[in-house]
């Protein structure tokens, strides 16, 4: 018995020391990471996921960029309504949502330089509008439409032909056909663009976990 408690405390013991290691956590953000958040309960936000999924198992439907200024940790983002603006990590992960789900993501082989250039521009694009119309050509910028943009000069994302089409029934999705109708114009089915979902996927990213709120 007295054996059997002594290695119980070794045990113990080495457990607790592992434990207490300092190490680099998985998730530890840095600045040029990218942020995607999922699970919104928005019309918009779920004509988004519905029709721009990849086969993967997230669910995203908006995106921004970290920055880091001393020990506060910053996102920049375009959202509808505020258009391109910075906020507190806390406020970008809670957002008024219930399951709101944000996975952590960094971009490979980057160099510093990139990133500060990147974030330097995302900086100047600050009080800009959202861009409803989801056209690249249009003013304002829309979520992935301005990381993308940000890191164009470096082509660290690429754009694809944008799809409003429910893929469950084959004809355009209702809660776009609502958007546009409102904002009176056609569908830009085929046009260049990007979205949360498909940024996600590129091969150029690596995740890193989520970010508990």
């Amino acid at each position: 018995m007295e054996m059997m408690r002594f290695f119980l405390l070794n045990l113990l013991i080495v457990v607790l020391f592992m434990n207490c290691q300092p190490t680099e956590s998985r998730t530890e953000l840095r600045s040029g990471d990218i942020l995607f958040r999922g699970k919104m309960n928005g019309s918009l936000s779920k004509a988004i996921d519905e029709v721009t999924q990849t086969g993967q198992e997230h669910h995203y439907t908006h995106m921004g960029i970290v920055e880091l200024t001393n020990d506060t940790v910053w996102v920049l983002h375009a959202a509808p309504e505020k258009g391109v603006y910075c906020e507190l990590l806390s406020d970008f992960c809670l957002q008024g949502e219930d399951s709101v789900i944000i996975g952590h993501y960094r971009i490979k082989n980057i160099t510093e330089v990139t990133i500060k250039d990147a974030l330097t521009k995302a900086h100047t694009h600050l009080g800009e509008a959202y861009n409803y119309s989801y056209i690249m050509e249009d003013n304002g910028y829309y979520c992935s439409e301005f990381v993308y943009e940000i890191f164009a000069s470096d082509s660290v994302f690429e754009l694809n032909p944008m799809t409003f089409i429910n893929p469950a029934t084959g004809d355009f999705h209702t809660g776009w056909v609502e958007h546009y109708q409102k904002i009176g114009i056609e569908i830009p089915e085929g046009k260049p663009g990007c979205n949360p979902n498909g940024m996600a996927a590129s091969e150029r990213l690596l995740f890193l976990g989520e970010i508990n709120n």
